[in-house]
């Protein structure tokens, strides 16, 4: 489905841990916006929709909902340092407007 790096991966761990949740999947949504690019939103959900996909990647159950499915093949999560701050990002190729990494 996606790649998890390694560093998302003991990211999504340790805010688990934080909320004192054992497991909660992580719900990933996207929307397409006006100029065909992708917006995400992302959280922990256990309320599962009809039509939600679920799966298991690096020891994280995820949830994506039927329209978001057919647009996350190929896709990373990854945990990154940007301008000083870490974040959670996604590396999306089914994004008109993705540029690949450069380092």
């Amino acid at each position: 489905m996606i790649k998890v790096s390694d560093n998302a991966a003991k990211q999504v761990m340790i805010s688990l841990e934080q909320m004192g949740a054992d497991v909660l999947p992580l719900r990933i949504a996207i929307k397409v916006q006006e100029d065909g690019s992708f917006h995400y939103n992302m959280g922990f959900d256990d309320n599962k929709h009809e039509g939600d996909k679920s799966f298991v990647e690096k020891d994280i159950g995820f949830v994506v909902d039927a329209a978001t499915m057919p647009l996350i093949g190929g896709m990373t999560m990854d945990y990154v340092e940007i301008d000083g701050k870490h974040e959670i990002v996604f590396l999306n190729p089914n994004d008109p407007h993705f540029k690949p990494p450069t380092e």
